[in-house]
């Protein structure tokens, strides 16, 4: 059975600051070889049993699925919110030497 080696992880953080030092520290740690902050979106979810709206920041983080549970634990220490999103998703295909790069520039 085919077990993907690579992730995709989706999180949004407040403000643009926030997403910066999360995704510089992913690389430093050289937890993801790659972090995408995308522009910011709004956002509208139920909270505290109330409609919600606000802009966030996107961020895509290119990873191994050996790090997810390190990348998860830095990314929930340096991220405000009291529970931030955080979905992790396989990539079952994809352009070979990228995907090797990504295994190349996060090393487990």
């Amino acid at each position: 059975m085919y077990k993907p080696e690579q992730l995709l992880i989706l999180t949004t953080c407040p403000d643009a600051e926030t997403a910066s030092r999360i995704a510089a520290a992913l690389v430093e740690a050289k937890l993801a070889a790659c972090v995408q902050i995308g522009q910011v979106v709004e956002s509208v979810y139920r909270w505290d049993n109330n409609i919600c709206q606000s802009y966030e920041v996107p961020m895509q983080i290119k990873c191994m699925t050996s790090d997810y549970h390190a990348i998860e634990q830095l990314v929930i220490q340096m991220h405000p919110y009291e529970v931030p999103e955080f979905i992790a998703t396989p990539i079952i295909g994809g352009f070979g030497p990228y995907l090797q790069w990504i295994k190349d520039n996060s090393p487990s």
